[in-house]
């Protein structure tokens, strides 16, 4: 059968995907040029392609690959139905995440972040989606410019100060950071650069003195998950 336009080809049939003599790294390389990223991080299949194989059994793998063509979530295809492009959600001031009103896009390509590991976590616990994820973050314009932290600064003030806590990858926070935080471990910093279009869009967030397509800069620490 011929694969639908933009389908890459099946490259193994259930048998040769069954036998021995098909290793499990060429599954995952397979997977991992062709899934799109947020199908790679639910079936944890992200990062070096010989750690990746050291953790994942076989019968996974296979599993996911028939899930690919299943769901067809190949690169570029893959829809999301909890975010929206003008996201207008990471509301912290109250340490609290404030929900969005949920729209269905569709992915536009390549993911519109980048991460930069500043500390390691513990490598094993990855957030699931509707996970509660507790954070520390500071959050920076390109300029430098802080428009806000949960970070505190006094003595006293740390002592009964909280991480903020919200539910992950249910579009609860901006897209940038469900799409980010799915990707990081317990205990792992890390900094996050996201564009606009997986932040606060054209539109900005005047209230938290963030411009229109403005570019954000996060620090974020994932302490704990629930």
């Amino acid at each position: 059968m011929a694969a639908a336009a933009g389908e890459p080809v099946r490259e193994w049939s259930s048998e040769k995907l069954h036998s021995d003599e098909l290793a499990k790294k060429d599954i995952i390389a397979f997977l991992q040029q062709h899934a799109s990223e947020s199908f790679l991080t639910e079936n944890k299949l992200l990062g070096n392609i010989k750690n990746v194989a050291k953790t994942a059994k076989k019968d996974q793998l296979i599993v996911a690959y028939e899930k690919l063509y299943a769901s067809k979530r190949f690169k570029g295809k893959d829809a999301v139905g909890h975010v929206t492009k003008d996201v207008k959600d990471l509301k912290v001031n109250d340490g609290k995440a404030a929900e969005v009103k949920s729209e269905e896009v569709v992915d536009d390509g390549p993911p519109k972040y980048t991460k930069s590991i500043l500390k390691k976590g513990d490598k094993t616990n990855f957030p699931k989606k509707g996970d509660t994820v507790h954070c520390w973050y500071t959050g920076t314009l390109e300029d430098g410019t802080v428009f806000d932290s949960n970070i505190p600064t006094g003595a006293k003030k740390k002592k009964g100060a909280k991480p903020l806590s919200f539910k992950v990858g249910i579009g609860k926070v901006i897209r940038g950071w469900d799409e980010a935080l799915l990707t990081m471990t317990k205990g792992e910093k890390a900094k996050l650069e996201i564009q606009p279009e997986w932040a606060y869009g054209k539109k900005g967030q005047p209230d938290a003195k963030i411009p229109a397509n403005a570019k954000l800069i996060f620090e974020v620490e994932l302490v704990d998950i629930d």
